[in-house]
């Protein structure tokens, strides 16, 4: 199996909806042309959803229009058939269609029942190849009205969305509710299972498993992550989903593994310390405080 790491940054979507400041269209732009230009391939720059359940997308078409489009590829999520309209119509090269495998978490997420929300999956392949679709499993290790779950929840799910078409697909842990062990477990069945499907991961530091998490799935084959500058973001209908995994501090951890893996460390601290002042407040990155490893300092 190749080694290298895939990273999609989320900074622009998942990153930035949780912010409850107007954050300006020509600084998010910003932020995300400086990660492009930091080597990151692949982008979820907004999404397309109502203005009114999230204040902070209202501005998605002018993002995406603002976008350095060179050696990379930009994503975003759209909830239903009208965001995946417009999606295409701003050029994106792939939607991000999220449903939970929680019937609680989906109802209070998207007020859907999860059998409607794979029903609104097929209505978008009618617009679209199905290859430019990645669906996002979300709560796909635990639900906090839920609780825990086992992987066969989550094999469900993916064989019913698999026999309708869909090859590509987001593992998401949308409350950092996962273990390493529970990781190693999930990831291996499941790539097992469905060798012919691509999947990513996408994970949230809330109880500071993240980057353990991390590493547990790649030693079990995982070789696509979703993470955020600064660790900054959440889900505005999960209770308790702090930030997502640290950028940084995830190319960081592979770097020094000796990992290939895309993505100008130093640039993308730069970024992150000036969008920490942007935003006015600490964030929860490790790596924009600390510097690398291998950085010295004077006695």
């Amino acid at each position: 199996m190749d080694e290298r790491v895939i990273m999609t940054d989320v900074t622009g979507r998942d990153g930035f909806q949780m912010e409850k400041d107007w954050i300006a269209t020509e600084d998010k732009i910003n932020i995300i042309n400086q990660i492009i230009a930091s080597g990151i391939p692949r982008i979820e720059a907004t999404s397309f959803v109502s203005p009114k359940a999230v204040p902070q997308m209202r501005d998605a078409r002018e993002v995406i229009d603002g976008i350095q489009r060179e050696n990379v590829e930009v994503i975003a999520l759209v909830p239903n058939v009208k965001g995946a309209e417009l999606a295409l119509e701003a050029g994106v090269d792939e939607v991000n269609y999220v449903l939970s495998i929680s019937e609680t978490h989906n109802q209070k997420n998207v007020r859907k029942t999860v059998g409607e929300s794979i029903e609104g999956v097929k209505d978008i392949q009618k617009l679209m190849d199905s290859s430019k679709i990645t669906v996002s499993l979300a709560t796909a290790f635990g639900c906090p009205f839920e609780g825990l779950y086992e992987v066969d929840k989550i094999l469900g799910n993916i064989e019913t969305l698999t026999a309708a078409g869909i090859s590509r697909f987001t593992i998401a842990d949308t409350t950092g509710m996962a273990n390493p062990v529970q990781m190693t477990e999930f990831i291996s069945t499941i790539m097992e299972r469905y060798p012919d499907n691509y999947f990513g991961l996408h994970l949230h530091n809330t109880r500071g498993m993240g980057l353990a998490n991390i590493y547990a799935a790649y030693q079990a084959g995982m070789r696509h992550f979703d993470a955020a500058l600064g660790g900054i973001g959440g889900c505005p209908f999960a209770p308790g989903a702090s930030g997502n995994v640290c950028l940084e501090d995830v190319i960081h951890m592979f770097e020094f593994m000796g990992v290939p893996v895309d993505g100008n460390l130093p640039g993308l601290i730069e970024t992150a310390l000036g969008m920490e002042k942007l935003l006015g407040r600490t964030l929860p990155g490790q790596v924009m405080k600390s510097g690398q490893a291998d950085k010295t300092h004077i006695a």
